[in-house]
């Protein structure tokens, strides 16, 4: 799988820009603010129809322009087909070969792609938050049914917890519809979890092994899924539910007391142990960096199993924070099988064939200069 073309129009700061790359690694080069990570990020929007930057749309559109557009020709599965996306004050129309998708889940996993940036170095000592984005960004890339699961969940999330913050402040309050919510939320949680449950077991397969190899047999990975309720991997879905439904039931009264949902996948997390230590508490920088790697290059794997390709990787000034030794596991790893774009001040210092391989893109102000 790879992108051979990519065209932008009154996107950040390309007013407009058509782009050919090669199918191994593509360079990008330019001081800050010039506009590489902005053409990272297209192709990252590209792929999951949002930014990794903003959750605001509207900055993605120059700010004299009606919309922002983004169109790709990809190479996958021996065809060719373009994919596009509008975004615009109205909202996000995308197509697929030609063909307007109505739902967003069913554009999703079209173009797949891993994103490595040095906001990622902050998976394993960053929130609770950081770490379930990063696992449902990377199941709905597989499995875009979860997507639509997920977006449902938080819909009746929203609803009930607006629902609780009305009944704390009524006495003797009515709560049919409290119990109507709780079951909708149910019924999209159990499902949620049983999937991540599902893709936690595939990525130990490829992340336990990658770790040790990063770390010369030193130490071994292990991932937990710390969840909210009392609920295991070794559950079905129906025994997901009833155990859900316990739980409701037995904090019911302090939700309306709290005005909040105290419990669901919401507030989920994963914790990751090196040699049965927690690495966000216990693990110096080094862990810490390694296990980031490890995960990202497991999700490599991790798609090219599940899918029969392999993603698109975005390096997004990421090399730099690496030193050495990680840096050449890393080229080593993806070289001749991944369409890698790396994004950078400078390949000075970064010695590795690869990189004498790529093709290098000079951006400087919005327009990208091609080094053949």
């Amino acid at each position: 799988m790879y992108i051979q073309e990519l065209s932008l129009r009154s996107y950040r700061n390309y007013d407009q820009l058509s782009l050919q790359f090669d199918d191994k690694i593509n360079v990008i080069i330019g001081e800050n603010a010039q506009g590489k990570t902005n053409l990272m990020e297209a192709i990252y929007v590209l792929a999951f129809t949002r930014s990794h930057r903003t959750p605001r749309d509207k900055e993605l559109i120059q700010w004299d322009a009606e919309y922002g557009k983004i169109k790709g020709s990809i190479f996958k599965r021996n065809r060719r087909f373009p994919l596009e996306i509008v975004v615009s004050n109205k909202g996000k129309k995308v197509k697929f070969n030609h063909i307007e998708q109505k739902r967003l889940s069913d554009y999703i996993g079209a173009l797949n792609v891993v994103m490595f940036a040095p906001e990622d170095l902050n998976l394993v000592k960053g929130s609770p938050q950081v770490r379930r984005r990063f696992i449902d960004m990377e199941i709905g890339q597989i499995q875009p049914a979860y997507i639509y699961h997920l977006g449902q969940y938080q819909k009746v999330l929203r609803q009930r917890n607006h629902l609780l913050k009305d009944l704390q402040r009524k006495r003797d309050a009515d709560l049919t519809m409290l119990r109507v919510l709780t079951d909708q939320l149910i019924e999209h949680a159990a499902t949620i979890v049983e999937r991540r449950f599902r893709f936690l077991q595939l990525l130990r397969e490829w992340a336990t092994p990658i770790h040790e190899g990063i770390s010369r047999k030193l130490e071994k990975l292990e991932i937990a899924y710390d969840a909210s309720v009392k609920v295991s991997e070794a559950m079905d879905l129906e025994t997901l539910k009833s155990t859900y439904q316990e739980k409701f039931e037995s904090i019911e009264s302090k939700e309306v007391e709290r005005g909040t949902t105290l419990a669901g996948p919401h507030r989920d997390d994963l914790v990751f142990y090196v040699n049965g230590k927690d690495v966000q508490t216990y693990g110096s920088q080094g862990q810490q960096r390694t296990t980031a790697l490890s995960l990202k290059l497991a999700e490599i794997e991790l798609i090219h199993s599940e899918v029969g390709e392999y993603p698109i990787l975005l390096l997004d000034d990421v090399l730099s924070e690496l030193d050495d030794f990680r840096q050449s596991h890393l080229l080593h790893t993806i070289r001749g099988k991944v369409q890698t774009f790396v994004s950078t001040t400078s390949i000075d210092g970064i010695e590795h064939e690869a990189l004498k391989e790529a093709e290098i893109f000079h951006v400087k102000e919005g327009t990208i200069d091609i080094q053949k």
